[in-house]
């Protein structure tokens, strides 16, 4: 399988004025092809480094993929930036002049003098007509390396890759693998207990095992590669089925699924109502639930952390002024070293209390202390369903 290597090139990049999405539409859109992502690296808008970056891509990776840079102002640098890294002129193309005076008209608007630069490519490099778009973009060949600039808009850029470029690196490499991931979603287990639960796995080749912690919440993302769909569907298949009865309870999902989501379409499976209170964790919980389906008047929220005593309070006046059939109450209390969460539910048959402590970036409290909140309810929800 080819490798690739993608530079994100803006100035507005670095200083966070704007998000780098195109890398990611890449990254998933490259895997799913069977195209190996070695690395990805995001530039200013200035040639010479850009330059010397592909240069030094070129020397590890077979396919560049660059995004950005090929406006019409003096600090669009990318066509120069190519240019410079494969030691050729810029050469003025008049078709490309023309179609882009072409797509102006289209627009109901004239092309400006500086839109002329947007002519202008490598000297050698197969022109891409830009249809949704002004910039053209272009693709360089060397016979062992290829390098493709693209625009950085990203409805521009997507057109491109899904109509364009990914049939042409099917056809210039072959490419017939599929590269495909599977991520299962675990909570109420540490990562270190997850890896050595499933480190043996981790260690595989094909498919591939890695762990991400998120707070509260761990994702294991399998990665198969294989001659087919077919294939790496029956590969992530199988050691998705062995990672879960290796975990077993903490898994809770897959892929898009959500500690909330699953809450929620669990609670509606066993005909059960819910309700909640949180304290300190400002409205994480509660937002969360809402967006998942909780009716608004079932959700109570306390900027304040409280009491034990305070909070079993609060639970009360929430059941006798909505009665449910489950009602959580969260209290995140900070400290100097560690958060202090406490979570109480009462259920049909008995109440339930957690106790948990978090000891990580203060910053991340709250996210840790909402999905603690919420994997607590779903295996009530689970006991009591």
């Amino acid at each position: 399988m080819p490798s690739c290597e993608i530079i994100a090139i803006g100035t507005e990049l670095l200083l966070g004025e704007i998000q780098d999405t195109n890398t990611q539409y890449l990254a998933r859109n490259l895997r799913d092809v069977g195209i190996d992502l070695y690395r990805t690296t995001m530039l200013g808008d200035n040639a010479e480094r850009i330059a010397q970056t592909i240069q030094e891509c070129m020397g590890r990776a077979e396919i560049i993929i660059t995004t950005g840079g090929l406006g019409p102002t003096v600090d669009d640098p990318t066509r120069q930036a190519v240019a410079m890294a494969v030691g050729v002129p810029l050469e003025y193309r008049e078709d490309l002049w023309l179609q882009i005076q072409d797509r102006f008209k289209r627009f109901g608007r004239l092309a400006t003098e500086n839109n002329r630069r947007q002519a202008y490519i490598p000297q050698g490099a197969q022109a891409v007509e830009n249809l949704v778009g002004t910039a053209p973009a272009f693709i360089y060949d060397t016979g062992d390396r290829v390098i493709i600039s693209l625009p950085g808009v990203p409805r521009e850029m997507e057109y491109l890759m899904e109509n364009v470029i990914f049939p042409f690196l099917k056809e210039r490499y072959g490419l017939r693998g599929i590269i495909k991931a599977l991520v299962l979603h675990a909570s109420g287990i540490g990562e270190s207990q997850v890896d050595e639960l499933i480190g043996d796995l981790e260690t595989l080749r094909n498919p591939t095992v890695g762990l991400l912690a998120k707070g509260g919440q761990i994702d294991i993302r399998i990665t198969a590669k294989a001659e087919s769909l077919e294939q790496a569907n029956q590969l992530l298949h199988e050691y998705a089925i062995l990672i879960r009865r290796r975990l077993g309870e903490a898994i809770f999902g897959q892929d898009t699924d959500t500690l909330e989501s699953v809450v929620m379409t669990r609670a509606k499976s066993s005909a059960l109502t819910l309700a909640v209170i949180e304290c300190g964790l400002g409205d994480e919980l509660s937002k969360r639930l809402k967006a998942a389906g909780l009716a608004e008047c079932c959700i109570r929220t306390i900027e304040s952390p409280c009491t034990e005593e305070e909070l079993r309070e609060h639970l009360r006046k929430l059941q006798a002024e909505q009665p449910v059939d489950i009602a959580l109450a969260a209290n995140l209390t900070p400290g100097q070293w560690q958060q202090d969460l406490l979570l109480i539910a009462a259920g049909p048959s008995e109440t339930h209390t957690l106790q948990r402590s978090w000891g990580g970036p203060a910053s991340m409290s709250i996210t840790w202390s909402a999905n603690t909140a919420l994997d607590f309810l779903r295996r009530i929800i689970t006991s009591e369903g």
